[in-house]
């Protein structure tokens, strides 16, 4: 009886620590919801703790203000959590804003979006209209260019900004994106790059510019060099389809590039200054290049690369994909398979073809040489006709021999037979003469 009588009046306590008065009860209103969260999150909110409510209802017997002290308790809890953040205007979130958000409008969007969740890792945003990137675009500047001081989007890593009709990158359009890691700029029509547009962009490792140089002419290619210079933890540039007749000297001195992508440029080969720029101090080793595609032209200039990549082939993954575009005489060769005596200097007449008639002695030497083969070919079946066919040949030597002295002892018979005096003609007497005798004394 005492423990029965203990249970009842510890659950006596219990009841009465969690019972207030109906005046409080009746104060407690459902939560107003914040402005940004969305209507569905709030209904269903709002079902789960009706259903709750009614699952934890008083028993019979018992007082019934558990059931709405409880849905209270609920309501007021769900009011202090912090609700998840929305996806932007005209974007699409996927698994959640900190994973990937993917905004693509068209023509409609001309700017950043200004509503992106500051927890947003990876921020994509393809086939928009942005034009010009203007300075702190993504950190709160406005549409004139005016930058706000903060940082709002501190936790971005990944920014993929393709296709978006961009031609203009002014100085420090990446404020703001300290822990950015990885950008693509690909497929934009760039046509002036501020010297600065990379500035703060400590920790980028990734930068992709495919087919997005090659309307911006040399002033382009100036930028570009003085906007690689402070990226001092790049290890992965890439410069695909850009028409580009050579690399940019501030990438080639990056001294943590791992990978450098030149493929489908203008390329002709590279110079002594651009392998020596290759190659680190030390240990270190010299970044990885891609040069498939490029017109190669195989004159005497190429003879420093064609060592290079004989003595360090793994530096070139794609050396075996190399081809010479110039001269004609060696258009389409695989650039490693040529011999270094191919590789002629061109001699200067003026017209442009000095370095194709030059280069023209590799084929002709094969043209010999096959020549020389087709024709010892053609003399080995000569003189295998005539072993196999020497009796005949042997019968008719002897035929023609025979009739040869025939035709030789004809001759010399009617020789001799005028050759013989007897057989001379009398000449005939003069016409008018007139004929004696001896005896006529005349």
């Amino acid at each position: 009886m005492k423990e029965t009588e203990g249970s009842s009046d510890f659950k006596e306590i219990r009841a009465d620590q969690l019972r207030l008065p109906a005046a409080q009860l009746q104060g407690i209103a459902p939560p107003v919801p914040p402005p940004g969260a969305p209507n569905s999150l709030v209904s269903a909110a709002a079902r789960t703790l009706d259903a709750g409510a009614a699952a934890m209802a008083p028993c019979a017997g018992h007082s019934g203000t558990r059931g709405p002290l409880l849905r209270g308790l609920l309501l007021l809890a769900a009011a202090l959590s912090r609700p998840a953040a929305p996806c932007p205007f005209q974007c699409y979130c996927f698994a959640g804003p900190k994973l990937l958000l993917r905004c693509a409008s068209g023509a409609e969007l001309r700017q950043p979006p200004r509503d992106v969740p500051p927890d947003a890792r990876n921020l994509t945003i393809v086939g928009a209209n942005l034009t010009v990137l203007r300075a702190a675009a993504f950190a709160g500047g406005d549409a004139d260019g005016e930058e706000e001081a903060g940082v709002r989007l501190p936790l971005l890593t990944a920014l993929r900004l393709t296709q978006n009709n961009i031609e203009v990158v002014e100085d420090g359009a990446f404020d703001g994106l300290p822990s950015l890691t990885a950008l693509d700029l690909s497929q934009n029509p760039l046509r002036v790059l501020g010297g600065a547009a990379f500035r703060g962009l400590l920790a980028l490792r990734s930068l992709q510019l495919n087919q997005a140089l090659a309307q911006g002419g040399p002033a382009l290619l100036e930028s570009l060099d003085a906007a690689l210079t402070p990226l001092a933890e790049l290890r992965f540039l890439s410069l695909v389809g850009n028409a580009l007749s050579h690399l940019p000297p501030a990438a080639l001195r990056l001294p943590r590039l791992e990978k450098l992508d030149a493929r489908r440029n203008a390329l002709p080969g590279l110079d002594t200054d651009e392998l020596r720029a290759l190659e680190r101090d030390g240990d270190l080793l010299g970044p990885r290049l891609l040069l498939a595609d490029n017109p190669l032209r195989c004159g005497c200039t190429a003879r420093p690369l064609l060592a290079w990549l004989r003595n360090a082939t793994e530096r070139v993954p794609d050396a075996r994909r190399l081809r010479c575009a110039a001269p004609r005489p060696l258009h389409n060769r695989s650039f490693l398979e040529l011999d270094e005596a191919w590789l002629r200097c061109a001699d200067d007449r003026g017209d442009g073809r000095g370095e194709e008639v030059e280069l023209a002695g590799p084929e002709l030497e094969a043209s010999y040489v096959f020549f020389g083969l087709v024709l010892a070919l053609i003399g080995l079946i000569f003189l295998m006709v005539l072993y196999l066919n020497r009796r005949g040949i042997q019968r008719w030597m002897r035929n023609l021999r025979e009739a040869c002295r025939d035709q030789m002892e004809g001759y010399h018979y009617r020789y001799e037979q005028d050759a013989d005096p007897r057989r001379a003609a009398t000449p005939a007497a003069p016409a008018g003469s007139r004929a004696t005798s001896p005896g006529s004394g005349l």
